[in-house]
């Protein structure tokens, strides 16, 4: 497949990109992580505020170096155009519980159009819908970066198979990411719940500081599957899933298309 609307990822960038990535995991897990001084006054909490201040500069800076000398007037049109066709698709679904129509071309996109793209088109899609839906707030970068992966992920997978079996392989992948994804975000509200109290489940599941990483995963872990994975995942990996079988094919056909006519115009333009 022709490169002109794939955006490169060179040494520099594959660089940045690794670095931007691990440091917007640890800003998902450092509840997890946290250790309290056994010495001290009290186990506390607080978030390290840094973090919220560092990870949209970090999803800029990513943006930055990946557009830098990757993208040329075409590339860019594509992203422009997938993102605004992705933001009105999220805003369709704004609201209704599961209903996460953006995965569906975001698999799609990165699918075709390889994994910096998807990055490019995962952060920019998120924040486009945002805005279109007044959904921006400090959870705002932590789903961009999320998405961003989400993008970058597909753009990833083998480039074969093909045909039923590359959809099979695309429903597999946006189930993962779908939970995957859901999993994360619960981590960037779960530490700010105090006495978590589900019903079904005795005792608190909230974060203790200084607990052992284990017992804390475990409360995580079980807050998620009675808060989120029977509803909000679940209907975002089956309406995803239900679009990429019954759309993907037809989706797919035409960004190939698109591909091969823009791939046809660079070679005759002089």
């Amino acid at each position: 497949m022709s490169d002109h609307v794939r955006v490169r990822i060179g040494l520099r960038s594959a660089v940045v990109l690794t670095v931007a990535s691990v440091a917007g995991l640890l800003m998902f897990v450092w509840p997890l992580l946290l250790k309290v001084d056994p010495n001290g006054s009290g186990a506390r909490s607080d978030p390290p505020y840094v973090f919220l201040v560092l990870l949209p500069l970090l999803v800029v800076v990513v943006v930055a170096e990946l557009s830098e000398g990757g993208m040329d007037s075409r590339t860019l049109a594509m992203l422009g155009v997938l993102t605004a066709v992705n933001a009105a698709l999220r805003a369709l679904g704004a609201g209704v519980a599961g209903f996460e129509t953006v995965f569906f071309l975001l698999v799609l996109g990165g699918r075709v159009f390889g994994p910096g793209f998807g990055f490019l088109l995962g952060a920019t899609s998120m924040f486009a819908s945002a805005l279109l839906t007044s959904g921006v707030g400090p959870w705002l970068p932590f789903q961009m970066l999320c998405a961003a992966w989400v993008g970058l992920g597909v753009g990833l997978l083998p480039r074969r198979p093909r045909g039923r079996a590359e959809i099979a392989l695309l429903v597999a992948y946006a189930v993962v990411a779908s939970y995957a994804y859901g999993l994360l975000m619960n981590l960037t509200s779960w530490p700010y719940l105090l006495g978590i109290q589900v019903p079904g489940h005795e005792g608190s599941l909230s974060v203790v500081p200084g607990d052992p990483l284990a017992e804390n995963l475990h409360r995580f872990l079980i807050y998620t599957l009675l808060t989120s994975t029977g509803g909000w995942d679940t209907g975002r990996a089956i309406t995803t899933a239900v679009a990429l079988v019954v759309l993907g094919p037809a989706v797919l056909a035409t960004l190939r298309r698109a591909v091969r006519r823009t791939a046809y115009a660079a070679s005759v333009t002089p």
